[in-house]
């Protein structure tokens, strides 16, 4: 494989596999986790309810047994999109292409274990694209405005690092651009930071230093105070935990570092009042969480995946993020086949080919880059080496001379 290939199909594949990994325990704290588990998780696990069609009402979700959630559904159609228009996205392309596929292709959802529409299973803050844009016609930029700001963007917004691979800046404004059809405030802001880290992530010789850098200059506001202030507690980090009791450690450390940021609250599942309103200071849990296991961990795929799915909460989201940030600097090679085989088999997806479908179009898509750039080049040259010159009522350019008591 390319390197670009190669880094796609890492991307891809580490961020499903964290997503089916923290699936099974979303929503629950640390203790909760092990006490339901025996210890602490340590791959694929059963659903928490063992008649999860009826446990949760409102989440009829088989969660656990490897099941990949809306994370890599959402995901798989942002890369269907790439695949189909074979350029950076906007958007309007999320009007144009991606709300089709959410209300017009069947597909195989695990967690409903039936052929369903993608509506039928994202969540409201996601079922808000369809509302706003197919029923509403909201204006694709500002359709975001209004919606309960959360980490629904920045679930699916790693392919947007992987086709503007060593640009940061270039993937942080393309995902900003795109998500304003999703999502506002900070939970726009952290797609654009997440997609700015992968870009960063899978450029060839990137380090993890490279990836934090990256966050650091992009962020903005509440995001850019909780990325600061992650990697001022982890970024020194010397050595991974060794053992379970500084694992449990780390998790309760995130926590305290993350909380100020945190609208949700100490109780996951029961809100405060002010969560997931607009705000200036707020960010996120998931994406400054994720960092820090990263860092923790010094950027080990394995480490920083089981870390975050441990520490439960928003789970699989947090996971998924680790592990696409991980898994790009890595490559393919560091993500676990004993997690990816079974989680594709389980789930009724080709993961890795989601990862190949995404390097097809980002191939084009930097092929394109590159040719804009070459021409961009040339005429900037030229700005230096043309004289300067006027076009007359004939529209033919001629050369600007002084002419005595003009």
């Amino acid at each position: 494989m390319t390197w670009l290939e190669d880094r796609a199909v890492a991307v891809i594949t580490g961020a499903a596999v964290g997503d089916a990994l923290g699936g099974a325990v979303e929503g629950w704290t640390p203790e909760q986790i092990e006490e339901r588990h025996g210890g602490r998780v340590t791959g694929i696990v059963g659903p928490w309810y063992p008649n999860w069609r009826d446990a949760r009402p409102i989440a009829p979700y088989h969660k656990g047994d490897g099941h990949i959630t809306d994370d890599t559904l959402m995901t798989r159609a942002i890369v269907e999109v790439y695949a189909k228009r074979r350029e950076h996205l906007d958007a309007f392309a999320v009007a144009e292409d991606l709300v089709p596929l959410m209300i017009g292709e069947p597909r195989w959802v695990p967690e409903l274990e039936s052929t369903a529409l993608l509506l039928q299973r994202v969540f409201l803050a996601e079922k808000w694209i369809v509302a706003r844009l197919h029923y509403g016609h909201v204006d694709p930029r500002e359709a975001g405005v209004g919606n309960v700001v959360n980490c629904g963007a920045a679930m699916y917004v790693a392919p947007v690092g992987v086709v503007n691979p060593g640009d940061p800046r270039g993937a942080y404004a393309e995902a900003i651009d795109l998500t304003g059809a999703h999502q506002s405030s900070y939970g726009r802001e952290a797609a654009g930071v997440l997609a700015a880290m992968v870009a960063a992530a899978v450029a060839p010789g990137a380090t993890l230093d490279d990836v934090t850098a990256a966050a650091l200059e992009l962020a903005h506001d509440g995001t850019a105070a909780a990325i600061r202030t992650v990697v001022d507690a982890f970024g020194g980090t010397a050595a991974a935990p060794a053992s379970d009791a500084e694992e449990r450690a780390l998790a309760w450390k995130v926590r305290e570092v993350v909380e100020p940021f945190d609208s949700v609250g100490p109780e996951y599942r029961q809100m405060s009042l002010d969560a997931r309103r607009p705000s200036r200071t707020k960010s996120i849990e998931e994406l400054p969480a994720a960092l820090a296991f990263v860092l923790a961990h010094r950027g080990d795929f394995r480490g920083a995946v089981l870390a975050a799915v441990n520490y439960g909460r928003d789970a699989d989201s947090i996971a998924a993020m680790a592990g696409a940030i991980c898994a790009g600097l890595g490559g393919a090679a560091v993500v676990p086949a004993e997690w990816l085989d079974p989680i594709s088999e389980a789930s009724r997806m080709d993961v890795a080919e989601t990862g190949h479908l995404l390097a097809a179009a980002a191939a084009d898509i930097v092929r394109a880059d590159r040719e804009r750039a070459q021409a961009r080049l040339k005429s900037l040259d030229g700005l230096d080496a043309a004289p300067m010159s006027l076009v007359d009522s004939t529209g033919t350019a001629g050369t600007v001379s002084t002419v005595e008591g003009s």
